[in-house]
């Protein structure tokens, strides 16, 4: 932004207008989509903001704003909601090994057929004879800040496998894998006895954890996601879920930049 040139704000809530302020890990670069806009300040996701946008509720330089305006650094741009707004929420769920994490088949199950929580979706994906915690919530904004390899995010798995493990199976896995073109990034291995350790990974390659293992002669026999970040599965049993509040949800909020 240039010197002396007034910084864009977006007339909000006291809560959003604090968050509203804080950059993103982007410099933003202008002119910017309206759409674009309303997400960098985390104020909706991009298609929430089409949304308020089609239904006249943001306003540029106190004119009506349309899909595709772009917006300029000395903008004044103005977000007027219409009816309730709704809540946020956010539920830590334990799904069971053959339950799929969308678009279940014929004959198949996926988590919106298993769970009675209206209105949320799962944030990422687990394999189908994966277990372990997945994030439900409401929360658009939640997805690409969880799971854009930018960020960096710690998932924490714990694998049992077929074989004892080799001597050098700690080592070769924290270093890294290839796996066909591509190298794996560092991660943190400890191994709790010959056939089973825990694995934190900061990034999310299809079937990862099961390529790394077979890549180091290894198989797994079973697989399951302990932590995302903060929020840990704990004693929750499989199929079922509870709701993230508190100081779980705060911590976790601000380490997604979102609080």
């Amino acid at each position: 932004m240039r010197k002396g040139a007034t910084a864009p704000r977006a007339r909000m809530p006291s809560a959003a207008m604090a968050r509203a302020q804080e950059q993103s890990h982007d410099e933003p670069t202008f002119p910017m989509r309206i759409n674009k806009y309303l997400a960098w300040k985390k104020y909706e996701t991009r298609r929430g903001a089409d949304e308020l946008i089609e239904t006249g509720q943001v306003f540029i330089n106190g004119k009506r704003a349309e899909l595709g305006t772009k917006v300029l650094a000395q903008d004044i741009v103005e977000v007027k909601r219409k009816g309730a707004q709704k809540k946020l929420v956010y539920f830590a769920y334990h799904k069971p090994r053959g339950v799929l994490t969308h678009s279940a088949g014929e004959g198949e199950t996926d988590i919106a057929q298993e769970i009675d929580i209206p209105g949320v979706f799962p944030v990422g994906r687990l394999d189908k004879d994966t277990d372990g915690l997945i994030i439900l919530t409401n929360d658009g904004r939640i997805t690409e800040r969880l799971l854009h390899p930018r960020f960096e995010h710690d998932k924490e798995y714990l694998v049992v496998t077929k074989e004892p493990l080799r001597s050098s199976f700690k080592k070769n896995m924290e270093a890294g894998v290839r796996i066909e073109y591509e190298m794996t990034k560092p991660c943190k291995v400890k191994i709790l006895d010959e056939q089973s350790f825990r694995v934190t990974l900061t990034e999310g390659k299809k079937h990862q954890i099961r390529r790394m293992c077979v890549a180091l002669f290894q198989e797994v026999k079973h697989l399951t996601r302990v932590r995302v970040m903060n929020v840990e599965l704990k004693n929750l049993k499989s199929g079922a879920y509870r709701p993230i509040e508190g100081k779980e949800l705060a911590t976790f909020l601000v380490s997604l930049d979102l609080a």
